[in-house]
């Protein structure tokens, strides 16, 4: 079932990109050679168009409004790969500009899906390219911010935790992982106070290249079952905190994450669980959020505590007016006067001076003792009417 929903992920991934135009470019695309990537280093560059594409096939040249691929000999933008999406921005040369919606590779080339703003493009033309900046930062933080997640899981809930696919991008990050039962509440807290802890404590992301089985020496983690070169990229956060193999874009510091919320967590498959989380101001967005919808609740909360309560003062006005009808017939005759002394259980204050003023009216001349009990304490209303 884990190998199954990989493979169903896989899936939706490439139909979300075919979805982006009427068709999939990548489908049959002839391609040769290899794209530099730059974006580790550099969002900004020079390249030469070597290849370009619409409708799945090879053309010479792009015209203002065509949709296609941009292939460059070397390009910031990163390719979808490991969970996280592909970059997107600009295409620039002068009277040119190509809107990039998102960038994907096949084989060694980076493809650079988008739409011809305006100008013409042809093979062998020099572009500059210039990656989404902000976009860029938020995706690498999520993604900075579901090793430290996954890290955290580790710790909180075994050793076994495996992470079985990923989604990065700006606007949150998603994490599915091998567990053979839900997670309580009690645990997931657990897991987002150690991930915070560890972003607040500000570490130097650092990334190193080194052979396969020194970065194993070292204990980085690889996902079982994919294929790595001969020389890798080790990310590592908080000195050992984690130790993983990854070609993503990331973090300079820990404490660039700013804080981790997690806002979901369930089951997918058998043995495999889903967990959601956003990060700095989509963060506090979020929590910002829920505390409004808690505000909202009390609000409505209290309006309805307090018709009950009013509902509450009128049912007992009726049930001490009821009372004191009971009680004109037990005043008692003494030297030709009414007298009326009687304790009156579960009246509030309030409700027994009415009993008395309906009494003073019922009786006339009249000497009249009420009594009840209020928040442990004995009140007694005396009286006399018309004597």
């Amino acid at each position: 079932m884990a190998g199954f929903e990989t493979a169903m992920e896989q899936q939706r991934t490439q139909a979300r990109a075919a979805g982006k135009f009427s068709v999939d470019y990548n489908d049959g695309l002839s391609l040769e050679g290899e794209t530099s990537f730059t974006g580790y280093e550099h969002l900004q560059g020079s390249a030469k168009v070597v290849g370009l594409f619409s409708n799945g096939a090879a053309v010479d040249v792009l015209n203002a409004g065509d949709k296609g691929i941009v292939v460059l000999d070397e390009t910031p933008f990163y390719a979808e790969s490991g969970g996280q999406v592909g970059d997107s921005g600009l295409l620039k040369a002068e009277d040119l500009v190509f809107a990039v919606a998102d960038c994907t590779k096949e084989s060694k080339s980076h493809l650079h899906h988008g739409e011809l703003q305006q100008g013409t493009i042809k093979v062998g033309d020099t572009l500059f390219p210039e990656v989404d900046a902000e976009r860029r930062q938020k995706t690498a933080v999520n993604h900075s911010a579901t090793h430290v997640l996954h890290e955290a899981l580790r710790r909180v809930l075994g050793s076994h935790v495996q992470q079985k696919g990923s989604l990065n991008d700006a606007e949150r990050l998603r994490f599915d992982f091998s567990h053979f039962e839900a997670v309580t509440a009690e645990e997931l807290q657990a897991v987002e106070d150690m991930a915070n802890e560890e972003i607040r404590r500000n570490t130097l992301i650092e990334t190193d290249i080194m052979d396969i089985d020194s970065a194993k020496e070292k204990g980085a983690m690889a996902l079982f079952g994919e294929k790595y070169d001969d020389e890798v990229r080790v990310l590592t956060m908080g000195g050992d905190f984690s130790v993983e193999l990854c070609g993503g874009t990331h973090a300079q510091r820990t404490g660039d994450i700013a804080l981790l919320k997690i806002v979901s967590e369930g089951g997918i498959a058998a043995g495999v669980r889903r967990v959601e989380a956003v990060t700095g101001k989509a963060a506090l967005d979020f929590m910002a959020g829920v505390s409004a919808q808690l505000q909202d609740k009390l609000t409505d909360q209290q309006g309805k505590t307090r018709q009950l309560e009013k509902e509450l003062e009128q049912l007992k006005a009726k049930l001490a007016a009821a009372k004191g009808a009971d009680l004109v017939s037990a005043a008692a005759d003494v030297a030709g006067v009414k007298v009326l002394a009687e304790v009156l259980e579960g009246i509030e204050p309030k409700a027994l001076r009415d009993t008395i003023d309906q009494l003073k009216n019922k009786l006339g001349s009249a000497v009249v003792v009420l009594a009840t009990v209020a928040d442990g304490k004995s009140v007694l209303l005396p009286v006399s009417a018309k004597i």
